[in-house]
């Protein structure tokens, strides 16, 4: 027995199952050969184990795959055309594969491979771009969906026999990776989520793409540096970079492999036999197939991003100025406006808060009991004379356009007056409450023709300034701070009343902190006394607009709120299966799908979790003890703690890190853990019914209750497909309460919405 199987905890002791990683320090032969092939006779045979499996049982392997293969693609591609309408999310994603096509820069919060994907599937399939994807339910008519569909039925295929080779490299044991397997190809919830145009099926496809990747390159641990080591460890950094290029949950794979690695190079480390040069070699071997190869992936998806979505379109307004002047049919494209910010400058202000917008006025006050009645000023997200502000000394009401003054220029530190160009009132602020945020100050226009009084003036902070203290237009962030009270100029981002006109509440805060509502840059600068620079000259590198970018997809999904009507879920719903999705339809006359796991597979995978840690904490003490195992009972403890223990972790990292987030959260959100609670389903219980058999003497009776038990589980759940395939498939006619409905007799929690 491995002596790292003795003596450690479940979850660490999950990390790895190594075929051989255990030798002898005299011969360096394995200690533990945890063969458990199809045909073998089962750990309880008294003939030894076999190294590999024979010919013909490779063969019916290979067939077997086959057969599961072809299975997975038959059910995810079975009426793939139906409904012929937009279905849920299919509206973001769908349209966002449009944008691609046309060029059309656009915002989302998660990374860009999935829809950049998704856009070239549906051009590649003949599909123009042009369908609209306004709201679920509008029907597609001659425009070719098919191919996006189909590309996502394509890679949710491929998640059954990622998940039986897997298993099988885990356990050794064709009956585990087919329970496995057979668990994900019959639930209804895996089968929906393949079968539209989503970021779910690419996403789990990279999941288990590197899940498996990683256990092959384990296998090959006796046989390091070796051409399939390589291929394997290569292809295990592909994967990770493809996940984490579709959703930043891809994170969570990430650090499984990471925590595999340490382990790895941790048990190196205490091999005496390895030199260190050789450590060395494999610590380098890991950096670049595991970080360094996928970084350079990541940002070359998002230069070919950047690359093919070179027009204006609805995203411009979540990016700042700078990164606007790259896209064609942007006002600031191309444009052509002095550089520097001087005394006498018409300029538009814009907040750096995510689609919050420019600093506005307008003629109308605030009504009676908002604070002072004075003229409103908002952020507003669209161009308009409104926005246009000059920028005056606080102590002098002299033109500076004047050509007999010189030209001054606006510095760090400087206290200066906004002057509003249409009203000639300065942007104010006093000790007002501002109208929607409590303990915020009120922001206004005051004055007449620009005189006013001492809460008219701000001083001009430079944020990202390093030696040069002047205001650089697009480029500088800048914060305004009013003198009298210390506040801070913002937007809140909240929605005013019809009063405001619905635009965006400016205020001043006292919170000196900075973030991203309390810093602005200029943008429009109009100033007849300085030349005009080309805005190529201060267009960002793309260092600098890959950084950007990420910073408004985490602001962006941090943000995120459920919309009206909308059915959002808590992670402790998931595992039970508490609460499903309506993709489509909602009455007896419409197509109605429904998001809902098969019940039986994912209350068998719940029992089984529980299982697994009782089962798993029972035979981790018994290790510790020393109690004397025969070495067929020794090799399936370590394939239930090594090979099970990993899938485990796999569960735990894509599922706790739910609890700790404040962004709305759906139930699909959950799968990418289901993919590993199935495949630990068939690792648990295949190795339950070989430890029933192991107790029994007659060689005939360990087969046969082995076979039995896998293929009961199996006829079970594939009968509980037939049952629910409705869910995935479409219904149509009357709900489940209903007698004659398909589901009548079928809703088994209150919750279920079909």
């Amino acid at each position: 027995m491995c002596p790292a199987a003795v003596g450690v905890g479940l979850a660490e002791s999950g990390l790895r199952l190594r075929r051989g990683r255990c030798r002898s320090k005299v011969s360096g032969a394995p200690l533990v050969e945890p063969e458990l092939a199809a045909g073998d006779g089962g750990l309880c045979s008294k003939q030894p184990s076999k190294p590999r499996p024979k010919p013909r049982g490779r063969a019916m392997g290979l067939v077997l795959l086959a057969a599961i293969t072809m299975l997975a693609f038959a059910t995810r591609f079975h009426r793939l055309h139906e409904p012929a309408h937009v279905c849920w999310d299919e509206t973001h994603f769908g349209k966002m594969g449009s944008y691609y096509i046309n060029r059309t820069f656009f915002f989302d919060v998660h990374p860009p491979l999935g829809k950049m994907l998704i856009g070239l599937a549906g051009y590649l399939s003949g599909y123009d771009g042009t369908f609209p994807f306004q709201k679920p339910g509008d029907r597609y008519e001659h425009h070719n969906y098919i191919g996006m569909r189909g590309f996502c039925a394509f890679l949710g295929s491929w998640l059954i026999p990622f998940a039986y080779l897997t298993v099988l490299e885990l356990s050794r044991s064709q009956p585990a990776a087919l329970l496995a397997a057979a668990l994900l190809t019959f639930d209804t919830g895996c089968l929906t989520l393949s079968q539209y145009i989503l970021l779910d099926p690419i996403l789990m496809f990279f999941i288990m793409a590197a899940m498996l990747s990683m256990v092959k390159y384990n296998s090959y641990a006796d046989r390091p540096f070796s051409a399939y080591w390589w291929f394997w460890l290569s292809l295990t950094g592909v994967s990770l970079a493809g996940a984490l290029g579709v959703k930043f949950v891809g994170l969570f794979i990430v650090l499984h492999v990471g925590l595999n690695t340490v382990s790895d190079l941790w048990q190196l480390l205490g091999d005496l036999n390895l030199t260190m040069v050789t450590l060395g070699k494999h610590l380098a071997a890991r950096i670049l197939c595991l970080i360094v190869f996928p970084f350079i992936l990541y940002t070359t998806l998002f230069a070919v991003h950047f690359i093919i979505l070179n027009r204006s379109g609805p995203g411009d307004g979540f990016f700042s100025s700078a990164f606007q002047s790259r896209l064609l049919g942007n006002n600031l494209h191309n444009a052509s406006i002095p550089e520097h910010l001087a005394y006498g400058s018409v300029i538009t202000v814009k907040n750096l808060r995510m689609a919050s917008g420019y600093l506005h006025s307008h003629w109308h006050l605030y009504p009676e009991g908002v604070g002072a009645r004075q003229q409103q000023v908002t952020a507003y997200q669209h161009k308009d004379y409104n926005n246009l502000w000059i920028v005056k000394k606080h102590n002098a009401n002299t033109d500076p356009l004047d050509p007999s003054f010189p030209v001054e220029f606006v510095k760090h530190g400087d206290i200066i007056r906004l002057e509003h160009k249409e009203t000639s009132r300065n942007l104010h602020s006093h000790q007002h409450e501002a109208p929607m945020t409590r303990k915020h100050y009120q922001v206004t226009g005051y004055g007449v023709n620009g005189t006013g009084d001492s809460n008219d003036f701000w001083r001009i902070e430079v944020m990202n300034r390093k030696s040069e203290n002047r205001i650089k237009v697009l480029r500088s962030q800048i914060r305004f701070i009013h003198l009298a009270t210390g506040c801070v100029l913002g937007s809140s981002g909240k929605t005013l009343p019809k009063w405001g006109w619905e635009q965006l509440e400016v205020t001043c805060t006292p919170y000196l902190k900075e973030t991203p509502n309390s810093v602005w840059n200029v943008e429009d600068h109009i100033n007849p006394k300085l030349p005009n620079i080309s805005l190529d000259v201060l267009k960002p590198s793309f260092t600098e607009i890959l950084l950007e970018s990420h910073m408004v997809m985490i602001r962006g999904n941090s943000g995120l709120k459920p919309k009206e009507n909308e059915v959002t879920s808590k992670p402790w719903h998931w595992p039970i299966n508490y609460q499903g999705l309506r993709f489509s339809g909602v009455n007896e006359t419409d197509f109605r799908v429904y998001l809902l796991g098969n019940p039986v597979i994912w209350w068998l995978n719940l029992v089984s979790l529980g299982l697994y840690l009782f089962l798993g904490s029972i035979i981790t003490v018994s290790l510790q003890r020393g109690i004397q195992l025969t070495t067929e009972m020794k090799g399936l403890c370590q394939v239930l703690l090594h090979g099970g223990g990993q899938v485990l972790l796999g569960w735990l990292l894509h599922y706790l890190p739910f609890f700790l987030m404040g962004r709305v959260l759906y139930f699909h959100h959950y799968f990418p853990a289901m993919l590993f609670s199935s495949m630990l389903t068939g690792i648990l219980w295949d190795t339950v019914f070989r430890f029933c058999a192991c107790y029994l003497q007659s060689f005939s009776l360990i087969n046969w209750m082995h076979i039995f038990g896998i293929s009961f589980l199996i006829l079970g759940i594939a009968y509980s497909f037939y049952l629910f395939h409705p869910l995935s498939y479409g219904m149509v006619g009357p709900l489940a309460q209903d007698p004659q409905s398909p589901m009548a007799g079928l809703k088994w929690l209150e919750t279920w919405e079909f």
